[in-house]
């Protein structure tokens, strides 16, 4: 290969690679947005008295408080105030009040290259899983994370908050968590992406244009995976595992991260969604570390924040599971 050639390849890899937002400084403007159900007035409340805290300056969107059918006002409302923020370079982040349903309906609004043009920190997680998954499509990272409602709570677990405030200003985490007796030892590397467990598989595994595996857009990068769910009936989430499967995702994962289900019964011979999980995914012959039981979850307090289309090494070991950015 000649110096040109790899010069232009590595051009070319680089423009892969998702973009990180720029981080924030004291006094940036951070936009309080409801892009999926209407939230109570108390989260918006509890966001803003936090970001204060924090040193930014909070904007609240127009339509943070509306409903429409449970949804914070039409899908175009909610997207007129994301691309009012977007647009806005003085607005550095996105923070989602809640999630619920609803953020997906945007996207048929929206070409990836709008989201392309406006690099920015949207932060959220649940139904937020979709908008994620498209920034990481249009080539930006985004914020898996606490939304305002768990901001000011008063079980608010301090050292969560704390990652969140410090990935914020650039000060990226190395998360360390204990062994599961399910983890499958091995070490990884690609770009993570994932999320809500329903969200990811049902929308965006073999969508079109907002389709994260478009190999236009990643050619063949190799990914972490991670999925957690809520009220989700375990034959249900073994569907998606199996939909995750056959539209060939898997395909391209060399790690998985399991975060924790929660709200659901015993049915089908297992009392706990774990064991279906290991032996599904034992039953696919995967040659790549798995870990289970990861503090990624609708319980906000066993929720880290981690970074979609952020480069990961996961490393796990019979001793202890390792995820570095």
């Amino acid at each position: 290969m000649t110096l040109m050639a790899a010069a232009a390849m590595t051009v070319t890899m680089a423009q892969q690679m998702p973009v990180a937002p720029d981080y924030l400084k004291p006094g940036d403007k951070v936009a309080i947005l409801s892009l999926a159900s209407t939230p109570k007035k108390a989260y918006v409340d509890a966001g803003v008295a936090t970001l204060k805290q924090w040193g930014y300056v909070p904007v609240v969107g127009e339509h943070v408080l509306d409903n429409c059918h449970g949804y914070a006002g039409t899908p175009q409302q909610r997207l007129d105030d994301l691309l009012k923020a977007l647009r806005d370079p003085s607005v550095k982040a996105i923070l989602s009040t809640r999630g619920g349903y609803g953020s997906a309906m945007m996207l048929g609004l929206i070409h990836p290259d709008t989201l392309a043009k406006y690099p920015k920190w949207i932060i959220g997680y649940s139904d937020i899983t979709s908008l994620h998954s498209a920034q990481v499509r249009a080539g930006n990272m985004s914020l898996h994370a606490n939304m305002c409602g768990n901001l000011a709570d008063k079980d608010a677990d301090p050292v969560i908050q704390g990652y969140l405030r410090d990935i914020l200003r650039g000060q990226l985490p190395t998360y360390r968590v204990p062994a599961h007796a399910y983890n499958q030892p091995g070490t990884a590397q690609g770009i993570l992406l994932g999320g809500n467990m329903a969200v990811f598989s049902v929308n965006f595994s073999g969508s079109d244009q907002w389709d994260f595996l478009d190999r236009d857009y990643i050619a063949d990068r190799d990914i972490i995976l991670f999925f957690e769910d809520v009220g989700e009936s375990i034959p249900r989430v073994a569907s998606m595992l199996t939909q995750l499967r056959l539209k060939g995702v898997l395909n391209r994962v060399r790690g998985i991260i399991i975060g924790r289900f929660t709200d659901y019964k015993a049915q089908n011979g297992y009392t706990d969604m774990n064991d279906m999980l290991h032996d599904q995914l034992s039953s696919f012959g995967l040659d790549i570390p798995i870990c289970y039981d990861f503090p990624a979850s609708h319980d906000e307090s066993w929720n880290y924040p981690l970074i979609e289309g952020h480069p990961v090494t996961l490393d796990v070991t019979e001793t202890g599971v390792t995820l570095r950015f």
